[in-house]
């Protein structure tokens, strides 16, 4: 007979390992991670790893806070992941840059300017000869920029491995190769999942399964929300020389060096189900953003690529927290661009939700006011 588990966990991305990890921290110590592949190999592997909140961020509203916020939790994170792991997860919080080369950039980049300034962010307006003092080996036909100081970005495959090996020292057990096909309920509460490995009891499942979360059958239960996959490609370039130093966007895609000298070229957003298919067009379209940042990327050969699968929820937005209408069945999905940034503050929000504690976060991104069958929409 299958020994009840304190936690079940589905989905052994960024964000159900570091739930674990959470819950491992306050106290408890049978939690089981179930993954339908290899843990941490969907989109927690294939992402770029940028953290960006202002960059990436329209207005100051509740979803750029919640971002702020993971971000602000990083550099904790990381040196508490290298404390009780030896994984270093390369965090660079040295800064972010957002490029413009004509005068649609140059309006974008006055809008972004303007409100930032006016919610009190630190950013900086720099003209050509400034942004190119800090990338000298950036395009010379930049016009402006800004210059993001909290911005950065991590190394998010080492931090899947810093998250494993805390569940390898600890106890969590990680099972692969293991989708979980219906959560059993019983008098309106959670009795555990099925797999096709057979059943696992648990009196607390959380949903953290990504762009599958939508394939778990709840059974009698309604799931609120659809999650729909959004395919990502990315390029990868291994230049002899650095090309910059910094992460560097633009409104067309964005370059984000590596340690080990790698250049990530990316992302494409596209709305084709669940195919991890690469695209010549994609391909064409990612080196033409890498040549127009750093035109010296024009003469260099592409050295790996890859796709994976965003899971998107409908407005963009993630949701955390409590399923009502299932006693201890839990989510924290959507995450979409968001996913290795929100990783920190996604641990503890949905760690305070199954412990009972109260947090400011749990409101505007749980599941409370969200009508059943809500359909995502475009994007």
């Amino acid at each position: 007979m299958a020994i009840a588990q304190d936690v079940i966990i589905v989905g052994s991305g960024v964000i159900g390992l570091a739930a674990a990890r959470e819950l491992h921290r306050r106290g408890v110590k049978n939690i089981s991670v179930l993954d339908k592949g290899a843990p941490g190999r969907e989109a927690s592997w294939a992402a770029a790893g940028i953290l960006a909140p202002q960059v990436e961020a329209d207005e100051a509203d509740d979803f750029f806070r919640l971002c702020y916020e993971s971000n602000k939790m990083y550099r904790l994170f990381a040196d508490e992941l290298r404390a009780e792991t030896g994984v270093d997860i390369e965090l660079d919080q040295t800064g972010t840059l957002y490029v413009g080369f004509d005068d649609e950039d140059s309006i974008e980049i006055e809008r972004r300017f303007a409100w930032q300034t006016a919610a009190g962010m630190e950013v900086k307006h720099l003209d050509s000869r400034d942004t190119l003092e800090i990338e000298p080996r950036l395009a010379a036909q930049i016009r402006e920029s800004l210059f993001f100081r909290r911005d950065g970005e991590v190394e998010n495959r080492k931090l899947v491995a810093a998250l494993l090996r805390y569940a390898t020292l600890n106890g969590i057990n990680i099972i692969e190769n293991a989708e979980v096909h219906r959560v059993e309920t019983d008098k309106g509460g959670v009795t555990g999942v099925v797999t096709k490995k057979g059943a696992h009891p648990a009196a607390t499942v959380i949903l953290a399964a990504g762009a599958w979360t939508s394939s778990v059958n709840l059974g009698a239960a309604v799931f609120p929300v659809a999650v729909r996959p959004v395919r990502g490609q990315m390029i990868c370039y291994r230049p002899s020389s650095p090309v910059c130093d910094h992460v560097v966007y633009s409104r067309r895609g964005y370059l984000v060096p590596r340690a080990d000298c790698r250049l990530l070229v990316g992302a494409t957003a596209e709305d084709v189900g669940f195919d991890k298919s690469l695209t010549e067009a994609a391909t064409r379209e990612m080196q033409a953003v890498g040549a127009e940042i750093a035109p010296a990327l024009s003469h260099v050969r592409i050295d790996d690529q890859w796709a994976g699968l965003r899971p998107y929820v409908s407005g963009g937005r993630p949701l955390i927290g409590r399923i009502p209408s299932v006693e201890g069945l839990f989510a924290a999905i959507g995450h979409f661009r968001n996913g290795i940034l929100l990783t920190p503050i996604t641990a503890k929000l949905i760690a305070d939700a199954v412990t009972g504690n109260s947090n400011e976060f749990l409101d505007p991104f749980g599941f409370d006011d969200v009508k059943p069958h809500q359909i995502s929409d475009h994007l």
